[in-house]
């Protein structure tokens, strides 16, 4: 298999060309010939001119890349090795949304051949590559797993944003359906990661291990908001707190703040779900994610109180939120946190303006009903600064005065102003 990737006798196709499948595409696409396929056909046209339609890669990134971009079935039909990195949300209740992979499935059960591999990269719940995608694959292939072709899982760590930790150099966990699959598809993967590759004994080990992965840092940042809230009914603030704990060598550092996003909001729902079907009730994580849940909340709350008690009249106060997308430096607004602030505000009959530098208006309006501020006003009641992206850093005490009345409150999530505003009211989580 190796070598006739290496030779490009054969081609390695990448199904779901987003934030996690564009940029493994490219990254093999400068060692092998790829297909690079997606059901969004725009998308596709975009990426055909050297564009990201996530805007996390620049145009250069696509130089010198062997790949081909397709939406046609026919074409996907040419690969030998198949990466599939299609996204895997949760619906309104929390529960896991498994159309995606299912459908890439459909898509996989419709082009596989003997002898060819499939590799998911999507973050599920352990089982589900074995348990409820290869089935799908089967019935429609009329090809049987280990027999026919192989089947394996690498769990993705691309992070948004992050231009450090990319691609190669992150370690690569990756399984198989058995020891030569296994083996193989570490080979495959060592092309393109050279951080080094970890074999786990089995599918369900490395999807459990990605699970964790998220799951671990939602209940650390759970801890950290639930002591914020404590902390700030004793008038400490949860930052200097943390800078004191900090100075112990074993001290875990982590900050308080909105959990959205992708995966560290959504991962911990697949481990629940899974685990309420084997008879087990989660609590420790349950807790975690109902505490995150809650802080968008929190936060409206707590300005209003003080709208409550400086505001001339609250219903005619002005909120400016700065930041809409899950984190900083990034376009994503998937799952973003920032709506359950607005919307929270917007209940209190509050007038709300949101602005930011990353985000796509059109695309907040569509998903939560609500667009960007074009023109900021200069009699704000309060400002909250949800996401630190790195232009706002630049903005002092001066810039806030000049948008705020006297005795507004400058809301700071993350801290990044703590000790810099003196003129107005400040609090940070």
């Amino acid at each position: 298999m190796l070598s006739s990737l290496i030779n490009k006798q054969e081609k390695l196709a990448v199904i779901g060309l987003g934030y996690v499948g564009l940029p493994i595409a490219l990254a093999f696409a400068k060692k092998i010939s790829v297909i690079g396929f997606d059901i969004n056909a725009d998308r596709v046209e975009m990426m055909k001119n050297g564009i990201d339609p996530s805007n996390e890669l620049s145009k250069d990134e696509f130089d010198g890349a062997d790949i081909v971009f397709t939406n046609s079935l026919d074409e996907l039909r040419k690969a030998k090795f198949f990466i599939v990195a299609v996204p895997t949300p949760v619906d309104e209740h929390n529960i896991p949304d498994l159309i995606p992979v299912l459908k890439a499935s459909e898509t996989i059960g419709k082009v596989i051949k003997k002898g060819d591999y499939v590799v998911f990269e999507s973050t599920v719940y352990p089982g589900c590559t074995e348990e409820d995608c290869l089935p799908v694959i089967e019935k429609l292939s009329g090809l049987k797993n280990i027999i026919d072709f192989k089947l394996g899982y690498s769990p993705e760590r691309i992070n948004p944003g992050d231009k450090e930790h990319s691609l190669a150099n992150i370690v690569k966990v990756v399984s198989g359906c058995d020891e030569e699959s296994k083996n193989i598809i570490a080979d495959v993967y060592g092309l393109v990661v050279k951080a080094g590759i970890h074999k786990a004994s089995s599918i369900k080990v490395a999807e459990a291990a990605k699970i964790i992965e998220n799951t671990q840092r939602d209940l650390n940042i759970g801890l950290m908001n639930e002591l914020s809230i404590i902390f700030d009914k004793m008038n400490i603030n949860t930052y200097e707190v943390l800078e004191a704990a900090g100075t112990k060598w074993n001290f875990l550092k982590f900050f308080p703040g909105l959990v959205g996003g992708h995966c560290i909001g959504v991962d911990p729902y697949y481990l629940t779900y899974k685990a309420s079907h084997l008879g087990y009730t989660s609590k420790i994580i349950t807790a975690g994610r109902v505490t995150n849940d809650g802080m968008g909340k929190h936060v409206a709350e707590k300005v209003l109180m003080h709208l409550l008690e400086n505001a001339e009249n609250v219903k005619l106060s002005k909120v400016l939120v700065m930041g809409a997308t899950f984190k900083e430096n990034v376009t994503d607004i998937r799952n973003s946190k920032v709506a359950d602030v607005v919307s929270a505000l917007k209940s209190y009959h509050l007038n709300v303006h949101v602005t930011d530098s990353y985000a796509n208006s059109d695309e907040l309006k569509h998903e939560y009903g609500f667009a960007l501020e074009k023109n900021l006003a200069n009699d704000y009641d309060a400002v909250i600064i949800t996401v630190p992206h790195n232009d706002y850093k630049k903005m002092d005490d001066a810039y806030f005065a000049s948008i705020t009345k006297p005795k507004a409150l400058i809301a700071d999530l993350k801290g990044t102003y703590r000790n810099k505003i003196s003129s107005r009211k400040y609090w940070s989580l």
